[in-house]
C-alpha cells in the first residue's frame, strides 16, 4: 500500500517471539489463558467486524447511534482544533462518526493489528483527504509514546466498543492513569462503556446464533498454528461464554472437548476433558461504578451520554487539574 503525502504509519508491531512468549506462558498456568489482544490478526480483525454487525451483538450499534445523536454537544465540549488518538483503532466506523462532528486536524490510530490499521488508512484517506493521518502499530497496553504532534491542538483521546470491559478493574484503573500520563495536562477522553443489563441480551451477544463468534474464538488457535508452528485441533475446543453476575463480567473460554495434547514452539501442553483456555473478559458497568473508577484514576467527569434503553454509555472524560 502507497501512503499518501499526508499519511505515516509508525510500525512497532509485536515480534513473533511476544506472541509465542505471551502462549506458553499462559498456557502454563494452572489455569489457562490467553491474551484477548491477540485475537487481532487480519482473519480476528475480519471476523470481528461481521461480529459488529449480528442483530445480536449490540454494542456496535448502540454506541454508532449514540455517537451520531451526542456529536454535535460533544464537538461543542471539545471546542476546535482536535488531535484525536484513538486507542484500538479497528475499522472506521465509529472514527469517522466522530470526524463527522469534531474539527479534527490530525488523527493518531494505534492498532495491535496492522491489517485493520491499513484498512482504516485507506478508507478515512478516501472520505477525509485533508486529514492529518499518523498511524501506530502497536500493542497500546503495553509501554507507549506518541508521536510528537508539532502543534496547539487539543489532545483527545478516543477510547471505543467497550474496550475497557476486557480489563478486570483494578487493571483498568492502572489503564486509565497511564493513558492520562501519555495523553498529558489538559487533555479529554472519550470513552465507550458497556453498562449492566439483563443476563439474557449480554450472554446473547456474545453467543449469536450463526457461529460467528464462536469461529472469532478459535480463530486464536488457527492463529497459533499458522504463525508460531501449533499443533493445536480447534474443531476440537468448544466456544463457551456466560456472565458471572458476582464479577459483573463476560467470559470467554475455548474448552477442550476431549483429552488432547498440542505442541507450541516447542513446548506441549496437555488438556484434560472440558478443561478450558480463558481467553476474555468483558466487563460491564453501572454508570456510577464506571464514574467513580474515571475518577480514581484521576478524572473528572464532563459528561454522559446513552441510549434510551441504558444499554450502552459513552463518558467525556476530562483529566482532573
Amino acid at each position: 500500500m502507497n501512503l499518501a503525502p499526508n499519511v505515516t504509519l509508525h510500525d512497532c508491531s509485536p515480534t513473533p517471539q511476544s506472541f509465542r512468549d505471551a502462549v506458553v506462558e499462559g498456557l502454563g498456568r494452572p489455569h489457562k489463558t490467553i491474551p484477548c489482544r491477540f485475537f487481532y490478526d487480519a482473519r480476528g480483525s475480519e471476523l470481528f467486524e461481521a461480529i459488529c454487525r449480528l442483530p445480536e451483538y449490540y454494542p456496535t450499534r448502540t454506541e454508532l447511534g449514540i455517537l451520531a445523536t451526542a456529536g454535535p454537544e460533544l464537538a461543542a465540549a471539545v471546542g476546535p482544533g482536535v488531535r484525536l488518538v484513538e486507542f484500538g483503532c479497528g475499522s472506521s466506523r465509529k472514527v469517522a462518526a466522530v470526524l463527522a462532528h469534531l474539527d479534527v486536524r490530525r488523527y493518531v490510530p494505534i492498532d495491535i493489528s496492522k491489517a485493520a490499521l491499513l484498512g482504516l488508512i485507506d478508507d478515512l484517506r478516501e472520505r477525509f483527504d485533508a486529514l492529518q493521518i499518523e498511524a501506530v502499530c502497536a500493542d497500546f497496553t503495553a509501554g507507549l509514546e506518541l508521536p510528537d504532534d508539532g502543534d496547539d491542538l487539543q489532545t483527545v483521546g478516543f477510547y471505543p466498543g467497550s474496550t475497557i470491559g476486557n480489563f478486570d478493574p483494578t487493571h483498568a484503573r492502572t489503564f486509565l492513569t497511564r493513558l492520562r500520563d501519555l495523553l498529558g495536562a489538559g487533555a479529554l477522553l472519550v470513552v465507550g462503556v458497556d453498562l449492566k443489563k439483563s443476563v439474557r441480551i449480554i450472554e446473547r451477544a456474545y453467543n449469536d446464533a450463526s457461529g460467528v463468534t464462536a469461529a472469532f474464538n478459535r480463530n486464536l488457535l488457527w492463529r497459533i498454528n499458522r504463525e508460531l508452528d501449533g499443533t493445536f485441533e480447534p474443531r476440537r475446543f468448544a466456544h463457551r461464554a456466560f456472565y458471572d453476575e458476582d464479577l459483573g463480567r463476560i467470559e470467554m473460554h475455548l474448552v477442550s472437548e476431549q483429552a488432547q495434547e498440542a505442541a507450541v514452539g516447542g513446548e506441549t501442553f496437555a488438556f484434560r476433558a472440558a478443561e478450558s483456555i480463558h481467553t476474555e473478559n468483558s466487563y460491564k458497568y453501572s454508570l456510577d461504578e464506571f464514574g467513580e473508577l474515571a475518577r480514581s484514576a484521576g478524572y473528572a467527569t464532563a459528561r454522559v451520554w446513552t441510549d434510551a434503553d441504558e444499554l450502552f454509555s459513552i463518558h467525556l472524560l476530562r483529566v482532573a487539574g
